[in-house]
């Protein structure tokens, strides 16, 4: 009976340790702990946002479209709620990515407009909010990489025998990632001409 007994735990054991509850546990902390850092630097550079808009505004006034632009995408990302089950909605998870990525297109215009103003260039605080600004951009591409890797994990684990059937019991499915906007046109090599006058 003894014998029964040790037998059944040592089964059960077995069984659990191998249905992969446990490492998936740990590939969704990893995760959130990514998805979390990818917040802190998304919300570092929309908290920059202000502070550059005001510095262009007060060289560049009547640059007013582009200004309006960056201020209207950082209220689209703000009026997001990007909280941890953002990851598990892929729809949401979109609407997330394309705001963000107004966002990002937005500074970039800002960015090349004030190559026009030598003044503004020359201004100490629109130098170091530049800076931080691509230094966030650095993070952002950083932390976004990491949260792919960990995504990767997790699906892997929710898509592979024997994990797949503990993931289907408990209800767990693939997260949603980072795509790339226009996967067409990245794949198209760019088209580079040389004038042969000069």
């Amino acid at each position: 009976m003894r014998f029964r007994l040790v037998a059944l735990v040592v089964l059960a054991s077995a069984l659990l340790s191998g249905c992969g509850y446990n490492q998936t546990q740990i590939n969704d902390e990893a995760v959130n702990a990514a998805w979390s850092e990818v917040l802190n630097q998304y919300k570092r550079r929309a908290d920059l946002v202000p502070n550059l808009v005001a510095t262009v505004q007060g060289y560049a006034s009547h640059e007013k479209e582009v200004l309006t632009r960056v201020t209207e995408a950082r209220a689209s990302v703000g009026g997001i709620n990007a909280t941890p089950e953002l990851v598990n909605d892929p729809e949401a998870f979109a609407k997330f990515q394309k705001a963000q990525s107004e966002l990002s297109g937005a500074l970039s215009r800002l960015l090349v407009v004030t190559e026009n103003y030598p003044q503004l260039k020359a201004d100490a605080n629109f130098r170091d909010l530049q800076a931080q600004v691509e230094g966030t951009e650095n993070r952002i591409t950083v932390a976004r990489g990491r949260y792919i890797q960990a995504v990767q994990s997790y699906n892997i684990g929710v898509r592979t025998f024997p994990n797949n059937l503990t993931a289907m019991v408990m209800g767990w499915k693939p997260k949603a990632n980072f795509t790339v906007e226009d996967e067409k046109a990245v794949s198209t090599p760019p088209v580079i001409k040389f004038d042969g006058n000069k």
